[in-house]
């Protein structure tokens, strides 16, 4: 399977420790595609249905026709084995958002 940048998945993010987002539920790749040849684990940020529109460290978008939110907070390291079905790919101006905002909370 090919796993690009900025596709979305399903993923098992189980087990999960404190404040984790945890279960099966869709995730962003925002690991380059490149890396993701050749390593068996892929960086992500997950999402949710549960909006906090003011929390500055999240992106409002729509997965899958429902209204989400991608979790920068959150962004970890998973298993490719974790990775189950895809279901659609980041828009563009998402996508755009979503490197700026990782770049503005962890750096260049």
């Amino acid at each position: 399977m090919t796993i690009k940048r900025y596709d979305i998945f399903y993923a098992d993010l189980n087990p999960a420790r404190g404040s984790e987002i945890k279960k099966i539920r869709p995730v962003v790749v925002v690991s380059k595609t490149e890396m993701n040849k050749y390593l068996d684990t892929i960086v992500i940020c997950p999402a949710t249905t549960k909006l906090h529109p003011g929390w500055r460290s999240r992106i409002q978008c729509k997965i899958d026709n429902q209204k989400a939110e991608i979790a920068v907070d959150q962004i970890r390291t998973i298993s490719k084995k974790k990775i189950k079905n895809k279901i659609d790919m980041l828009s563009s101006e998402n996508s755009l958002q979503l490197r700026s905002l990782i770049t503005e909370m962890y750096g260049e």
